[in-house]
């Protein structure tokens, strides 16, 4: 299996890269680092914000072959070497994204700050679901998924308040390739850390939306207990958070509310 290869996209001001602590940021299946603008925007002036795209998603190249969450994982780690060569860095995902960072709490720790786990969980769907959605999609493209994603995503209400940031999401995943977006099916289908939480001993918060019914608030407990139950030095470092209101995306839907509580979170892990 080659690694997959993703790329960057910087979300906050141009200027030079270290004199802020870094934060990189992950995507859920089928959006791009769009997902994370209007949250890095709030962040941007605190942190150097970078954004990772999934292959064939964004500006991230289409894959070849099939890849597993741990080699996501190994890619981001090899993008973050490409900028800022072994640097200790903040990391927050979503969903996909957010798998990613369970699979860096798991395998490179010591190069994480701190860990924010959003709308994700240690085992996502089931491996039929995403096998059937991988061959639908390898079969019809992307465009198949539109209706689904957009009830799935978002919390009722939000696509009519927020029109522009919701269609550039479902652009993403209109735009992204249909084979790649197999591969990161599979990826997940594969995915299940849920015994492996015991072994993330870096700082972790993981927040959920009230409203998302891929991964709700129990999967943000079960992140925040599987971390914490093994850790025998007095008391854990998770904590699950439940965001009322939020879906799927909650980096798109609730940004202020996320911005701050990464902020506090972020702030606190780096002393």
């Amino acid at each position: 299996m080659a690694k997959p290869i993703v790329k960057a996209v910087l979300l906050s001001p141009q200027r030079t890269l270290g004199e802020k602590p870094l934060l990189v940021v992950g995507p859920s299946l089928g959006t791009s680092t769009v997902l994370w603008t209007e949250t890095a925007a709030l962040l941007g002036n605190e942190f150097d914000v970078i954004g990772w795209d999934l292959p064939g998603h964004g500006v991230s190249p289409a894959a070849s072959e099939t890849f597993s969450v741990a080699e996501l994982a190994d890619a981001v780690i090899d993008l973050v070497d490409s900028i800022a060569p072994g640097a200790v860095f903040h990391y927050a995902g979503d969903s996909l994204g957010g798998a990613t960072g369970l699979q860096l709490g798991i395998k490179h720790g010591e190069r994480l700050k701190s860990l924010s786990v959003q709308c994700s969980g240690a085992k996502l769907g089931t491996p039929e679901g995403w096998l059937e959605r991988a061959e639908t999609v390898r079969a019809q493209g992307t465009a198949v998924m539109i209706q689904g994603s957009a009830q799935r995503w978002f919390a009722p209400g939000f696509m009519d308040r927020q029109p522009v940031v919701s269609s550039r999401l479902l652009h993403a995943l209109r735009d992204a390739d249909r084979f790649s977006y197999a591969f990161c099916c599979e990826a997940l289908a594969g995915f299940d850390v849920r015994a492996e939480l015991g072994s993330i001993t870096v700082p972790t918060q993981a927040l959920a939306g009230v409203e998302d019914t891929v991964a709700p608030p129990s999967f943000a407990e079960e992140i925040a207990a599987g971390i914490n139950t093994r850790f025998n030095t007095g008391g854990g470092t998770a904590i699950a958070i439940a965001l009322d209101g939020v879906g799927h995306l909650a980096p798109a839907e609730a940004p202020a509310v996320v911005a701050d509580l990464m902020r506090t979170f972020m702030t606190e892990a780096g002393k």
